[in-house]
């Protein structure tokens, strides 16, 4: 996508705020190619605008944005619903630029999203923007084009949602690495009961394939199972270049590549289970579409 010069004047704000954006963006659709076309058509709108009559770009943007974003979550909407097995967001790498900081929140785990992804689209938007923008209500009501008093019934209905299924207890950054660096090593190990120890009771596992790559087509629940499952694959032959350690939606990573493609990104999830950090939730990326900007 074509970015504002600097000294654009107006124009500017789009590459001011395009951290955000994305943000926005991708909170309400999960996919980054889909995120990146709607920045792409939500610029074109945002540079014919006559922008001596906004009084708030910031907000102006985000409503061009949401538009745009629910437009083409509609749009995809039958594709989510036969879509082959689990859909899983696409990772999203971290980075050290402002926009990259500006993604830094535990709203784009991979958790939080599935949460979201259970809203309708009204009802992820007005969270969204509420909760990630915390634009007021009457701004909000402006962009969906629905009543304030509507819009404050949504935005109550989606956090009581949220608040209910809303991942708690997750470790800070530093601590949850250590524990998946372990978790990692014994599970190429192929050490079962290391591996076990390490997965909370409740252990989920979820894979993603698209129908393009193999993948367990159901969640796969309890760490002994689990375990097992994670342990069996690993008896499969590994490329050389071996794990590559990283940080995907704030959440501790491995990726995995074939002639330095990347064809499987784990995402890890970890959590204070009762005073002990355990992995909680692995969630294996496989479909290729979404491993392709990574």
């Amino acid at each position: 996508m074509t970015a504002p010069a600097p000294d654009d004047g107006p124009l500017a704000e789009f590459d001011r705020h395009r951290g955000l954006l994305f943000r926005l963006a991708y909170e309400l659709l999960g996919s980054v190619a889909d995120v990146e076309d709607v920045l792409q058509d939500s610029w074109l709108r945002w540079s014919a605008v006559d922008h001596a009559e906004v009084a708030n770009p910031r907000a102006y943007l985000a409503r061009i944005v949401t538009r745009q974003a629910l437009n083409r979550l509609r749009s995809t909407a039958r594709t989510r619903e036969t879509y082959p097995g689990q859909w899983l967001p696409e990772p999203l790498p971290a980075g050290d630029d402002a926009a990259d900081r500006a993604l830094r929140t535990d709203d784009v785990t991979v958790a939080m999203l599935l949460v979201l992804e259970t809203l309708s689209p009204d009802e992820r938007a007005v969270f969204v923007l509420r909760e990630a923008f915390d634009l007021g209500y009457d701004e909000i009501a402006a962009t969906l084009a629905r009543p304030v008093a509507t819009v404050r019934q949504i935005a109550h209905r989606a956090r009581e949602h949220v608040s209910a299924r809303r991942p708690r207890f997750t470790v800070p950054p530093d601590r949850a690495r250590r524990v998946a660096e372990a978790f990692v090593d014994a599970t190429l190990g192929g050490d079962l009961d290391a591996v076990t120890a390490m997965l909370a009771p409740e252990a989920v596992q979820l894979s993603d394939g698209g129908g393009k790559a193999s993948a367990a087509l159901r969640p796969i629940h309890g760490r002994e199972k689990v375990a097992r499952l994670l342990v069996g694959l690993t008896r499969r032959p590994l490329p050389a270049a071996g794990p590559e350690f990283g940080v995907l939606n704030e959440m501790p990573a491995v990726l995995l590549r074939e002639d330095g493609i990347v064809h499987t990104a784990v995402l890890l999830e970890v959590s204070d289970v009762e005073g002990t950090d355990l992995v909680t939730a692995v969630y294996t990326v496989r479909n290729p579409d979404k491993l392709a900007h990574l």
